[in-house]
């Protein structure tokens, strides 16, 4: 059952065109992941699915008594609520079923017509149980100590909360209400691990319909099980987590760039015609030369350029200059401000060319520590030790904008004086900041705009040893990936804080556990620190003794499995042959302008290219396979 249907949605703000002709279905019983780079236009999309913004075409069609539930929609709006009553607000409807019941309890104790009454009791109590009464209680109270909030903080008024909280607090409200179709917006925005595990159990719990806007990799391959994608302003659908989609689009891609290598080398055969008649200048020519032009802007309205022809960040982060083998030492580091203790008792070390991530509940004091180690703050006891020639760089979470008015391209030539305009504007574009861009005010950047600066800046540094806050917080997926490539190569030493466990599985050499007294030690990726942390027993290879071999029995069947690979090989080559053949049909019906039209048409021969080159590859590795096997059976022989 389609529980929402997107159909051809075309949305600009002005003349900048964010989608067109978007089209996807949510079914029953799905929970997608929605992604596409920042800017994509996927708040957006929500917000004509609320009704909040009007497509400019297309529709959206929900089906019948279906409730839509929206982050945005939840605010701790009401002056003088506590946490509890906030959260427990949800539950109106139940506590209105409870006053009812009281009322009809005591119509029943004084004897008033006890036969409606007894009906009535029944029936109230029935629906009172069916939607949840005897839980909502305890439900919303797991629901504020899964995000993180303790008992003693359920009294704490909510005009007191901080704006992490009171994102926890509207997240909560959501998951608790009555909505079948949830729309999340980057949900694991100021949550710290825990409870994020707390949500993903949640929605993997959730009996409804879960549309997620997130950056957080390794949350979508937990509760996806369909993926959509914003790009170049088109939409995908793919059946899968975010990991089987980043398999899938990859075969749509290889067939992408084939087709925008085929259509491109279409527009410039038409050019050199247009140019060609133009020279000649009669009217018969002009006419040609306009006909033509049409011609090349149809090729160019259903032209999908692919990942490897769109511009993404280049970063490179190549030291000045090599450090010692010992970074830094820390011996019973600890610190508290006024009467709070934050931490106490720490102990680590760092060698060259490690990648330690420090991972931590939220207030542990994890950046206070890094704010230490980089001397803007003094620890109250212990010391820390220093290798040679070490060049320190610090990437800040949270970075105050300066009240300057300053510009995007006056913040990094300001840090780098010795740089010419014309080095620093390079430097901005390898950073995605073209032309004017370079001019904006940083008051005015988004997030991730801000993000952007504060890399390149670090990345500019040489540094030998880099010390990241959340380094990937406001980065789209292109750029994370960027991100977790370049750093992967580094040739220095990276400490990182990060809440990005698929950022943590990439790069970790070691994870180090911040405590209040201590800090626990792991030696391996996010997978091997969870294993540890659950105490999953490791499987142990257990050493067989050799077994006797019938030598004439082994070479029967070596040669019956050879003639069976042969056999095998034959078929597949002529699968190869047959698929290749079908190939190149879709892709010339693709190409056809009377099909480019035709959108349905269009997005079924693309996925049925999608099939074809998934076949088409696993036949190729099969084929591999079988070539390699049988030469290694013909010398066995």
């Amino acid at each position: 059952m389609v529980i929402l249907s997107a159909q051809n949605l075309s949305l600009s703000f002005g003349e900048e065109k964010i989608f067109s002709s978007l089209s996807f279905d949510i079914k029953n019983d799905e929970k997608a992941g929605l992604v596409g780079v920042n800017g994509a236009g996927k708040t957006s999309l929500f917000k004509i699915i609320t009704g909040e913004y009007q497509p400019d075409e297309g529709n959206v069609f929900i089906s019948k008594d279906t409730r839509i539930g929206y982050m945005e929609q939840h605010t701790c709006s009401v002056k003088g609520r506590t946490l509890y009553e906030e959260i427990i607000s949800v539950f109106d409807y139940l506590e209105d079923l409870e006053s009812e019941i009281e009322y009809v309890n005591m119509q029943l104790e004084k004897g008033i017509d006890i036969d409606k009454n007894i009906a009535l009791q029944s029936d109230l109590q029935e629906r009172f149980e069916r939607e949840g009464g005897l839980t909502y209680k305890s439900r919303a109270r797991s629901a504020l100590i899964g995000l993180g909030f303790s008992e003693k903080d359920f009294d704490i008024s909510t005009q007191k909360l901080s704006g992490g909280q009171r994102s926890k607090v509207t997240l909560a409200k959501l998951l608790l209400s009555r909505s079948d179709l949830l729309l999340l917006d980057e949900p694991t925005n100021h949550l710290d691990i825990s409870s994020v595990e707390w949500l993903e159990d949640f929605i993997l719990g959730y009996k409804g319909n879960i549309i997620v806007i997130s950056h957080d990799r390794y949350f979508l391959d937990k509760v996806t099980n369909k993926t959509i994608q914003i790009e170049n302003g088109k939409g995908y659908s793919y059946i899968g987590n975010y990991s089987d989609f980043l398999v899938k689009k990859e075969s749509m891609q290889r067939a992408i760039e084939d087709k925008y290598r085929s259509d491109m080398q279409e527009i410039q055969r038409i050019e050199g015609i247009v140019a060609q008649q133009r020279q000649w200048n009669r009217e018969r020519n002009i006419k040609t030369a306009e006909s033509k032009l049409k011609q090349i802007e149809r090729i160019k309205e259903q032209l999908v350029v692919p990942d490897s022809a769109v511009e993404k960040i280049r970063f490179d982060f190549t030291p000045k200059f090599e450090s010692g083998n010992d970074i830094v030492f820390a011996e019973n580091l600890s610190k508290s401000f006024g009467n709070k203790e934050l931490f106490s008792g720490i102990d680590f070390n760092i060698k060259k060319g490690e990648r330690v991530f420090l991972l931590g509940d939220n207030g542990c004091g994890k950046t206070t520590l890094f704010r230490i180690i980089m001397g803007e703050y003094a620890s109250d006891s212990g010391r820390l030790t220093w290798g040679e020639n070490i060049y320190k760089g610090y990437y800040e979470q949270i970075k105050k904008i300066p009240d300057d008015n300053r510009t995007v391209i006056d913040d990094v030539w300001n840090q780098y004086l010795k740089m010419n305009q014309t080095s620093v504007r390079n430097a901005l574009a390898a950073f995605l900041f073209k032309g004017d861009d370079v001019f904006k005010h940083l008051a005015d950047c988004s997030g991730g705009e801000i993000a952007r600066v504060e890399l390149l800046k670090l990345m500019l540094g040489g540094h030998n040893f880099l010390l990241l806050d959340e380094p990937t917080n406001h980065l789209d997926a292109f750029s994370r990936e960027a991100l977790e490539n370049t750093l992967r190569d580094f040739d220095g030493t990276l400490f990182i804080i990060s809440h990005d466990r698929y950022f943590i599985n990439k790069l970790a050499t070691r994870i180090l556990v911040m405590n209040k007294n201590a800090i626990d030690e792991y030696v391996g990726d996010y997978d091997y620190y969870i294993s540890h942390k659950r105490n999953q027993p490791v499987a142990e290879t257990v050493e067989k003794k050799p077994v006797k071999v019938n030598e004439y029995k082994l070479k029967k069947e070596l040669a019956s499995n050879l003639r069976k690979m042969k056999t095998r090989l034959k078929t597949v080559e002529s699968e190869i042959e047959r698929i290749e053949g079908e190939i190149e049909e879709t892709n010339n019906a693709m190409a056809d302008p009377d099909i480019q039209s035709d959108y349905e048409k269009i997005m079924e021969l693309t996925e049925n290219l999608q099939k074809l080159n998934d076949e088409h590859n696993s036949l190729y590795d099969e084929w591999e396979d079988l070539q390699i096997k049988i030469e290694e059976a013909e010398e066995m022989q």
